[in-house]
């Protein structure tokens, strides 16, 4: 005996109370349930986020003591300066990939704007008697001004493909290095840089005793460059940005201006190296011509694809995993443990870049979408295996 197709019982009735709209106005159990889970999944998103912020945050209230990684405790001025230079990498890093991970482009000039923050923000406060925080502001303005100019014009070298880009971004950052390091009028110092002028500083930044608020002002810098970029990448303009690298052509055809976007991306990416340059400043206390080379937008290059390009932590966890390794090691050449070793070993051992070169090397055979494609490799094996 069969059920009739009007029975309540049917789970294909139309008049089943799971099909049938309410009367009250109340969503379908469906749909409530796929929203709880959008939620929850939103919820999730911002756990891991706010679990790292604090736990960095506790940091300066830490006296752990680690051999080998770092001098002395967590808490000491030495090991929170060293933390503080690795989170504003970490932030550049972030910033420099929305160009090139997220949009496609390879910009050989993000130093420029790097620069233009450390210097920028030097000079307001020593010719114009600015504060810091004013003194970042008009350099930030000053800056972003800039990269919506020399934007626009790098961007009209797409017409010679993605390379008239990148050459076009070289040939600026190369005429602003040797700007700075010409020294014109005293103003850059040339090739020995500019200390920190800290009548400008508030009392509350200056000196080892105040090394922490240095540290947090580091890291309020990675925390916003890092709401920033999730928070545009999760927009419809982060998928427009996502079109644009894979298929640019189909970008345009669906009515979207693709130049209007790159330069968008452009300006906003510079802006975030602007104000990390002026905490690079702040951090070293000085600004050096080393930041307005090329070479040292080749560095952040060389931390995406480290960490992962176009990955949510990939390019956050480059920057930081470089810049330790690169000031650790540093200081490792120059160690005793080094100079006694038979001279075989001594020669490599003593040039930090060549180990670091090397374990760049390896990084990249080991993990080629860098160190954040690893959980989703093991994952993915995890996956092949229980099959």
């Amino acid at each position: 005996m069969t059920a009739s197709p009007a029975s309540p019982a049917s789970p294909a009735s139309p008049t089943s109370p799971a099909a049938a709209p309410s009367s009250s106005g109340e969503r379908p159990a469906s749909t409530a349930t796929g929203s709880a889970a959008r939620s929850a999944r939103r919820w999730r998103g911002l756990l891991a986020p706010a679990a790292v912020l604090a736990a960095l945050a506790l940091l300066p209230y830490s006296a752990l003591e680690i051999p080998v990684l770092l001098d002395g405790p967590v808490n000491s001025p030495g090991s929170l300066q060293l933390l503080a230079l690795c989170l504003v990498f970490g932030g550049l890093a972030l910033g420099y990939d929305l160009m090139f991970g997220r949009t496609g482009l390879l910009s050989f000039g993000h130093a420029l704007y790097v620069a233009g923050g450390a210097y920028g923000t030097q000079l307001a406060m020593t010719e114009l008697g600015l504060g810091l925080f004013p003194a970042i502001g008009l350099a930030l303005a000053g800056g972003t001004a800039a990269a919506v100019l020399l934007g626009a014009v790098s961007l009209r070298g797409l017409a010679l493909g993605g390379i008239g880009f990148a050459m076009v971004t070289l040939a600026f950052a190369q005429a602003g290095s040797i700007w700075v390091q010409r020294n014109p009028g005293g103003l850059t110092g040339g090739e020995e840089g500019l200390p920190l002028h800290t009548g400008g500083v508030p009392a509350a930044l200056v000196g080892v005793e105040n090394t922490a608020n240095v540290y947090w002002l580091a890291l309020a810098y990675l925390a916003l460059t890092a709401a920033v970029v999730w928070t545009a990448v999760a927009r419809p303009v982060g998928r427009v940005w996502q079109g644009i690298r894979d298929n640019e052509q189909r970008v345009s055809v669906l009515g979207y201006d693709p130049f209007r976007h790159k330069l968008g991306v452009f300006v906003l990416a510079s802006a975030l190296g602007v104000l990390g340059g002026a905490l690079h400043l702040l951090v070293t206390a000085g600004a050096t011509p080393r930041s307005s080379t090329p070479e040292f937008t080749l560095t952040l290059l060389v931390m995406v694809v480290l960490g992962g390009s176009g990955t949510r932590w990939g390019p956050l966890i480059g920057g930081v995993l470089f810049t330790f390794l690169d000031q650790r090691l540093a200081v490792l050449a120059s160690s005793d443990l080094v100079h006694g070793l038979p001279g075989a070993l001594r020669a490599p051992l003593s040039e930090p870049m060549v180990i670091l070169g090397t374990l760049f090397v390896i990084a990249v055979y080991a993990a080629p979408g860098g160190i954040a494609s690893i959980r989703r490799s093991l994952t993915w094996r995890r996956g092949e295996e229980t099959r």
